[in-house]
């Protein structure tokens, strides 16, 4: 894995073998990113990245300049090799809070600009968080939201649905 474009571009982060987290392949994320680059201006933007897991997409928002980055990481293992990761890189604007996602929503401690949502894919609510996150006051007025997910679910009827955007098999749908 590692850091595709930035001021951290081409390091390489080598999660521990025994490591659970599914990270978006390369290739969607330099995809992704080439689509936020042309819409968006990183660098003024408060990003929450939920189910975090390797960290791989924060550290990339981090690179990029991003205002600051709120990483969402329930597994301690995942936890910690994110909040290493990025005091060994010196990320001063990457937060790691470990907490459920689900309960992280109830009472978000700000709105953000953009929300990255990687929940696994298998996960029993992944199918609600479009409606949790408009919910909430987590995302600002004129935010994005972007949910990765398998092909096997569908968000076109959602009322806040833009697009969606498949690279291999990885998908993600935005919201807005």
């Amino acid at each position: 894995m590692r850091i595709i474009s930035g001021k951290y571009r081409g390091k390489q982060i080598h999660p521990p073998a025994r490591f659970k987290a599914r990270p978006t392949t390369d290739f969607a994320k330099e995809n992704l990113f080439n689509i936020l680059a042309n819409h968006h201006h990183l660098e003024d933007m408060e990003v929450l990245d939920l189910f975090s897991g390797t960290g791989s997409m924060s550290y990339e928002f981090v690179s990029r300049g991003a205002a600051s980055v709120l990483a969402i990481e329930l597994n301690q293992q995942h936890f910690r090799f994110i909040l290493d990761t990025a005091r060994d890189l010196h990320m001063d604007r990457l937060d790691v809070i470990r907490s459920d996602v689900f309960r992280f929503l109830q009472k978000p401690p700000q709105s953000f600009d953009l929300i990255f949502a990687d929940p696994p894919y298998d996960h029993p609510r992944l199918p609600e968080l479009p409606d949790l996150i408009f919910a909430s006051s987590v995302l600002s007025q004129q935010g994005t939201f972007i949910l990765e997910h398998p092909s096997s679910v569908s968000f076109t009827a959602h009322m806040r649905y833009q697009e969606q955007r498949k690279y291999g098999s990885v998908n993600f749908s935005f919201f807005n």
